[in-house]
């Protein structure tokens, strides 16, 4: 279990460069909001990356996420990772650093490409469903749609995202 750390002491501590500030939130969750200062090392890799910094490796860790609970959920794995260095997580997690008025960056983030697929295969099955009813054979399209989905789910490949993502609103 990690000791808690009020966002307030988390924020003096860290512009005294006593601490890092270690942001366990996804990548598209980061995009959106985040610590300018805070390094991002999202949950589902966290085991991958050393979280200690090369320069100064016994410096303290601040773990946050959005609310706190998930971080919460992973303490005792945030506190192997941490090792031998002392290490905390902030109350509240980003929200709570932002109710107490410290700077966050807010940026505009796309849809992320799972959401857009839902949106796409979403708005396909009702075409197909109420095109039905003037021409027949456009049910056959939300049949098409969910067998792309159930496939889609077996075999881990799905057409509709690898249409999406060369899309132009989701190139860099």
């Amino acid at each position: 279990m990690l000791p808690t750390i009020s966002p307030r002491k988390a924020y003096e501590m860290m512009q005294n460069g006593e601490v890092h500030l270690i942001d366990v939130r996804e990548s598209s969750e980061y995009a959106e909001n985040f610590i300018p200062e805070a390094r991002l090392v999202p949950l589902s890799i966290a085991r991958l990356y050393p979280l200690k910094d090369g320069d100064a490796p016994e410096k303290p860790l601040i773990f946050f996420c959005r609310s706190g609970r998930r971080t919460e959920k992973a303490a005792d794995m945030l506190r192997s990772l941490a090792g031998d260095t002392q290490a905390w997580q902030m109350e509240g997690g980003l929200s709570g650093w932002e109710k107490e008025g410290l700077p966050v960056r807010h940026e505009k983030a796309p849809f992320p490409l799972f959401r857009q697929i839902q949106i796409g295969a979403g708005a396909l099955v009702l075409l197909g469903i109420l095109g039905s009813w003037a021409w027949h054979p456009m049910f056959w399209l939300s049949v098409f749609v969910g067998a792309g989905l159930v496939f889609a789910g077996v075999t881990g490949f799905c057409g509709l995202g690898l249409l999406l993502a060369r899309m132009p609103w989701n190139r860099n």
